[in-house]
């Protein structure tokens, strides 16, 4: 099993990295990781508030179109494609392009 890389952590020789210690990778690992930044985070996320973005008195409308004759609802994604997408399947289904 390989272990993760990151990307994000300068590069070093492979033979350095190969004569680090079981320890000397723990500590590296528990000093990478500060939990205190990810709760200032979302502190402040708690304190921002965007203008105007109360919307509870607003309400939604939407317009539902019934499916055209010139569309079909594919079985594996369940979305409504245009006939120009549909994929013949040796069993018979229609299935869109992206799907086959």
């Amino acid at each position: 099993m390989s272990k993760p890389i990151d990307y994000d952590a300068p590069r070093r020789p492979a033979v350095e990295v190969e004569d680090d210690g079981l320890e000397e990778l723990k500590a590296r690992g528990a000093a990478a990781q500060s939990p205190r930044v990810d709760l200032d985070e979302a502190e402040a996320a708690e304190k921002f508030e965007l203008p105007g973005a109360d919307l509870s008195g607003e309400e939604l409308t939407v317009a539902v179109v019934p499916m055209q004759p010139d569309e079909f609802r594919c079985p594996r994604c369940f979305l409504v494609h245009h006939r120009s997408q549909l994929a013949a399947q040796p069993d018979g289904r229609e299935v869109c392009r992206e799907c086959s």
